[in-house]
Formats: structure tokens, C-alpha cells, sequence
């Protein structure tokens, strides 16, 4: 099994994107196995948030001209739309190398073992699903809805510019975000993951994905393009997350209030990829969660808060707490009110619906939780969307590669940059287990690599 390259010094650690501490990585993987990243000590990383810029009317500072197209391409996960495609959508998400890794010998049976999981899965999934399917993906209509709030903000900015959805797992997939850019002849792209935080199994399988489909194609490639990779940081989407949190405290009954836990329930990951394959993810929610606290004390709440992650998968160890476990270890010490913030959702969707507001709500009921709010996903909050806004205004200028510390600061750079960095060594050195890994062939022998058509 041959060792992953050996890379530059552009091209370091992941862990170097957004690690919130007070030091700089600059070690690099070597041609083989793992070492220690090496610790700058005269280096700092920089974690503060990011001051929103306000809006201008009739002038961006984004450096377009009269005319010019510009494309905002906002990516998501993606779900299904009926019942009927939950199969085909867990069949996608289960092919994804990201998800399942196999080592190379066996990598062609990645399709049939999504195959089978997606059979196994499909009936309880739907059962899931039932819940929460109203007319359509809930994701999608919110990521719609975000998309046009994005347009008109920059329009109040002096920037006539169009959104694109580009979904991971179900439509709008990636290539066909990539064939309206290409049609409407867009000149000046800026790339919008919808992940707060950076992962390489989230923002990085989508940015990979792009890439892949982005470099193979000769008039993409001519198209100027900026990523804004993560934005925990910024000051309009603590503070969006700070006043609904509040908001939701002050629904409680009035002798709840001041005791109510502030309860962050942030979407797992397993722990090898924190700590073998350097994802920054862990750092950057917790980084959130000390920006939101520190809002919400300067809004005049002292509540304790409590962090933990959801949505274990599989039997490797994932970032600790559980957020089950987490709740009926509050409830056993005497909480009595717990107001519940999805830290890592800017949507709704099955995580939120279904799990937490059904089977969390119900497993805190059970063990003596008597007052329960759930923080509702930022959807088209007006500071969020005017924040997001900003981003891209801020990006526009920044077509070309910039430094990594301006990747750690959720500055926009490169998506050539951006995916030097997430390809990481092979995934395979740690086992075959659920999670990210770097994608080398998106061909799986005897398998579409969309499951549209499967019934």
C-alpha cells in the first residue's frame, strides 16, 4: 500500500486550517506513516470573531465590474424529497469513500456494501423521514430560501449576483450546480459550504467533490473562483445564535430562567479523524460554543452550558459526550430545563426534526427533564444572511491563493488550496470504519455514482 506524498510547505496540516489555540502547526505529513505535527511556538493561530461589515448602499467594494457575472454556489449535504427516494439518497450517501472506507484490494465492493446498507437501512430511515417530510426536503427549501436572502443582501451591496445549489448526496447534485454556472456564462464564482464549522467530512467531501468535477472541465477551470471554507467566527452568526438562544430562555417560565442549561448538540464525527487525520471540526464547535456563551453574557445571561455531539454511527469511538448519554447525566444531577441549540445545523432536517426534537425530547422527559426549548437552525435570520453577505463581498477580491493563516482566520481563499490541504494521507492507515477520507476514483464498479434510478 504506498504511503501518501510527501507535501510542500504550502501544503501542511490540515489541522492548520482553524485549530482554535494559541499556537500555529508547521509540521507536514512526511512520505510515510505519523508523526507528530511540529508546534511553531513563536507563531499564534488567530481565534477571535470577525467583525460584520454593515452594508452599502449602492457601493460593495468587491472590486466588480459593470456587468460582470458573479455565481455564490451554496453546498449542502442534501435528503430526499419522498419517502421513495430514501433508499437511492442513503444508497448515495453510503457510496461516498467519505463515508465508508474500504482498503484498496476490496475498494470495488464499496458499491454493493452501500447497496446492502442502503437496503438494511431504507425501512427504519423512512420511519424517520415521515416525520419530517412535508412537501419536500426540508434542507433544500431552507437552502433555497437562503440562497435568494443571500441575493437580495448583496443587491443592497451593489453586487448583482446569482446562487447555485450544489447538494452531496441528492438533488441538486454538484455537476448540475456546475452546468447553470457554466450557462450562464458566470465570471467570478464565490463557494459557500453551509457547514459553520470545517470538517473533511463535510465541507471537504463537498469542496473534493468539486474539485473533482471543477479541474476536468476546461471552460470551469477559466473561471475565477474563491472558497470562504469556514464561518464559526463570524460576528453575525454568533450573534444570530446568541439573541435565538436568549429568546428561547426567556419562553421558560420565569422561575427557569437563571437555572436553565444551554444545552450545544453538535453533529459527531469519529474521534481518529480529530486525532490521526488533524480535522479541525472539534476546535472550531468548541471555539462556537465559548464565542456564543460570551454573547449571550454580555446580553445578561449567566446560564451554564454543556457541550456534546449526536448521531453516532458504527462502533469506532466518536467525539465525546453523546448528547443521549449527556442528558440523562444533567437530568440525574438535578437539571430540570434544558434549552437545546443544534450548533452545527443552519437547516432543518432529519437531525433536528426527528432526532432531536423527537427522540432526545422524549429520552429527556424520561429521565426528569420537565422544561425543554429547542433553539431553532438560523435558516434566513436577517443578521445571518447580512453576515453571509458580507463573506462574500469580502471574498470577491481574493480570486487568487492566499496563505494558509488567512485559511485558519476563515478568510477566503483558493479551492485548488483548499483541496491541497484535505488531501490528506490515505484513510486507510487508520482501518476501514465510517467517516472522511480523501477521494481518489468516484467510479465504483457496477454502480452509478448516482442512485436516482434504484428502486
Amino acid at each position: 500500500m504506498p504511503g501518501p506524498r510527501r507535501r510542500g510547505r504550502r501544503s501542511c496540516a490540515l489541522i492548520a486550517l482553524a485549530a482554535p489555540s494559541a499556537s500555529a502547526w508547521t509540521g507536514c505529513w512526511p512520505a510515510r506513516g505519523r508523526v507528530e505535527p511540529r508546534v511553531a511556538s513563536d507563531a499564534r493561530m488567530v481565534l477571535a470573531m470577525r467583525p460584520s461589515a454593515p452594508a452599502a448602499l449602492g457601493s460593495s467594494g468587491a472590486d466588480v465590474a459593470e456587468g460582470e457575472k458573479v455565481g455564490v454556489l451554496l453546498l449542502n449535504l442534501g435528503g430526499p424529497d419522498t419517502l421513495d427516494q430514501v433508499e437511492p439518497f442513503l444508497y448515495n450517501l453510503f457510496s461516498d469513500p467519505e463515508i465508508i472506507t474500504l482498503p484498496g484490494a476490496v475498494r470495488w465492493l464499496n458499491g454493493p456494501l452501500a447497496w446492502i446498507i442502503a437496503k438494511t437501512r431504507a425501512p427504519m430511515s423512512r420511519e424517520g423521514y415521515k416525520q419530517v417530510l412535508d412537501g419536500g426536503s426540508p434542507q433544500l427549501r431552507t437552502t433555497l430560501a437562503q440562497g435568494a436572502a443571500i441575493e437580495a443582501a448583496l443587491s443592497t451591496r451593489g453586487v448583482s449576483a446569482k446562487s447555485y445549489i450544489g447538494m452531496r448526496y441528492w438533488h441538486p447534485y454538484t455537476d448540475e450546480a456546475l452546468a447553470a454556472i457554466k450557462a450562464d456564462g458566470v465570471q467570478r464564482l464565490v463557494v459557500l459550504p453551509l457547514y459553520p464549522q470545517f470538517s473533511i467530512s463535510t465541507s471537504g467531501s463537498s469542496l473534493r467533490l468539486l474539485e473533482h468535477e471543477y479541474y476536468q472541465d476546461q471552460q470551469l477551470r477559466l473561471l475565477k473562483n474563491v472558497v470562504i471554507p469556514a464561518w464559526y467566527n463570524r460576528q453575525g452568526y454568533v450573534h444570530s445564535m446568541a439573541r435565538l438562544i436568549a429568546s428561547r430562555i426567556d419562553m421558560l417560565p420565569e422561575g427557569e430562567r437563571a437555572g436553565a442549561h444551554v444545552f450545544f448538540s453538535a453533529h459527531g464525527l469519529p474521534q481518529k479523524y480529530v486525532q490521526e487525520l488533524g480535522d479541525p471540526y472539534q476546535q472550531q464547535i468548541e471555539a462556537t460554543v465559548s464565542f456564543v456563551m460570551a454573547r449571550l453574557r454580555v446580553l445578561g445571561y449567566s446560564n451554564p452550558d454543556t457541550l456534546a455531539y449526536q448521531s453516532k454511527v458504527g462502533p469506532v469511538p466518536w467525539l465525546q459526550p453523546y448528547t443521549d448519554e449527556k442528558i440523562k447525566e444533567l437530568a440525574g444531577g438535578g437539571v430540570s430545563s434544558l434549552v437545546v441549540v443544534p450548533i452545527s445545523f443552519v437547516s432543518e432536517h432529519i437531525e433536528t426534526l426527528e432526532e432531536i426534537d423527537i427522540e432526545y425530547r422524549e429520552l429527556a422527559e424520561e429521565a426528569g427533564i420537565t422544561h425543554w426549548e429547542r433553539v431553532p437552525a438560523l435558516g434566513v435570520e436577517e443578521d445571518f444572511i447580512e453576515d453571509l453577505a458580507s463573506a462574500v463581498v469580502e471574498a470577491l477580491p481574493r480570486m487568487e491563493q492566499r496563505p494558509l493563516q488567512e485559511i485558519d482566520e476563515g478568510r477566503p481563499v483558493s479551492l485548488r488550496v483548499v483541496n491541497d490541504l484535505v488531501s490528506l494521507r490515505s484513510k486507510e492507515e487508520i482501518g476501514a470504519e465510517y467517516g472522511p477520507v480523501r477521494v481518489r476514483n468516484y467510479r465504483r464498479g457496477g454502480f452509478p455514482p448516482k442512485a436516482g434510478g434504484i428502486k
